[in-house]
């Protein structure tokens, strides 16, 4: 949105409707309840809630930035911005909070599309960025650092306005529809997307079970994303993030990545890049084989425990490391997680192995263990790329965006149809991955080569031998 919308004034004490920035009315549950977290908030009851309303500028130049970098989704927002596809559609979303998605939701806006929004993880909003979003007119709950009560409340304020469609990063949005808000199912919400790979392997257990009440894209499979946000964008804000938090030189340390699939083998390769020697643990045979022959030693967690000086986990699994491998690890040993919930490092197991436990830096805690050995902790255990840093380069969440706008073009072009989609977890076309990346290549001033019609003939004709 323009920055020249008119600005917000003082929060008001209580709401009853919010109006959309295109003018549409949506009524909202008449007894809203109070969040849990006490403390200083910007907040407009029913409306938005976030950490300081006064970081709204600062938000906007984040935005401005990212906007820059943005080429394919920036092009589909001023193409959609003459037809409105999305006129009247209401939008709930549950994703990081960053400058990127900020680009997004304002894309949404743009085709016509009525949003509300809570971030997807405690640690991954950026406080001025949701300011922005708010002052400018977005309904959204989202603040950096908030309890996981607050984290349930935020997403369930994005469900009072009855949205059409869901759009989520791990799934907790779609959970809370399904084992409370069943009812909005059907009468309103027709659709949903799914950004990441927990997420996606989470839906299609629930389907696999006939459990899944409406149809989910998998934009986190579409190759656009997969190939490209997971490896490369994880890669690099996974390092950015374990700098940030520490400082440390990775030239010359043993760098433990728990999980070689497309998130921990972009790690792996920045690691690698910097100077480290990598180590992979696995459970997957061809994934192991594959890291061997990308230079890499492979071990289990067991084994690279005593020897390795940072250790990154990116698997969606829990208790990737726990007790006997902190017992195991060198003085100083740095601990960390690249993947989308908390559960892959055992903080309370380290912390039951701790005579004493503090904040040293931002988002790195030391843990003084009984035999005086150290064992840092960074990001809580959360993300360590969005909650130590900034997550994914804006010129990667590009694709992955656009892959998300699409997918919820797709989902209403077929509901003005009247196609049936059937409730499960539905993959994006190939024409699409192809088209986002002709956008992007074009953006880059990259040019292809085209078959020609003998070519494609010869490709097509099974009679030719050698």
């Amino acid at each position: 949105m323009k920055e020249t919308q008119k600005k917000r004034g003082k929060a008001k004490k209580s709401t009853a409707v919010v109006a959309s920035p295109n003018n549409a009315i949506v009524k909202r549950s008449a007894s809203i309840p109070a969040r849990q977290e006490k403390g200083k908030f910007s907040e407009e009851k029913g409306v938005y809630c976030v950490r300081n309303i006064a970081l709204a500028e600062s938000g906007r130049e984040l935005i401005a930035w990212a906007e820059s970098r943005m080429p394919v989704l920036m092009s589909l927002r001023k193409e959609m911005r003459k037809t409105k596809p999305l006129k009247g559609i209401r939008i709930a979303g549950c994703l990081h909070v960053t400058k990127e998605t900020a680009v997004l939701i304002r894309a949404f806006q743009d085709a016509g599309a009525i949003v509300s929004w809570s971030g997807c993880n405690p640690l991954s909003t950026n406080d001025a960025v949701s300011a922005a979003l708010a002052e400018d007119g977005i309904s959204i709950y989202a603040w950096y650092g908030c309890s996981v009560p607050d984290f349930y409340w935020s997403i369930e304020r994005t469900l009072d306005m009855k949205p059409h469609l869901t759009l989520d990063d791990g799934c907790d949005l779609i959970n809370t529809v399904h084992e409370k808000y069943a009812d909005l199912v059907g009468e309103y919400i027709f659709g949903g997307t799914e950004e990441t790979t927990t997420g996606v392997h989470r839906l299609r257990s629930r389907a696999a079970q006939g459990k899944l009440l409406y149809p989910v894209y998998a934009v986190n499979d579409a190759e656009t994303k997969w190939d490209f946000d997971n490896v490369y964008g994880t890669g690099q804000s996974t390092l950015d993030g374990i700098i940030r938090a520490t400082s440390v030189m990775l030239a010359g340390k043993n760098f433990v990545v728990a999980g070689y699939g497309h998130c921990g083998s972009g790690v792996a390769k920045r690691a690698a890049g910097m100077g480290a020697s990598v180590i992979a643990t696995e459970i997957k045979p061809t994934a192991a084989l594959k890291a061997t022959l990308e230079g890499h030693r492979v071990m289990t967690m067991d084994e690279a425990a005593s020897v390795g000086d940072i250790f990154c986990t990116a698997t969606g699994v829990k208790d990737i490391i726990r007790k006997r491998h902190f017992e195991a690890m060198k003085d100083g040993a740095i601990v960390c997680n690249t993947g989308h919930y908390d559960a892959e490092i055992n903080i309370n197991e380290l912390a039951a192995l701790a005579k004493s436990r503090r904040t040293i830096r931002p988002n790195c805690e030391e843990f003084v263990l009984k035999g005086g050995k150290r064992i840092y902790l960074l990001a809580e255990g959360r993300l360590v790329n969005l909650a130590a840093a900034e997550g994914h380069p804006s010129e990667v969440m590009d694709m992955s965006f656009a892959n998300q706008f699409m997918a919820h073009l797709r989902l209403v072009q077929a509901k003005k149809q009247g196609i049936t989609l059937p409730n499960e977890v539905l993959d994006l076309p190939v024409e699409q991955d192809q088209f986002i990346a002709t956008v992007k290549l074009k953006s880059m001033g990259l040019n292809l080569d085209e078959l020609t019609p003998d070519q494609l003939a010869y490709i097509n004709d099974y009679s030719h031998g050698t």
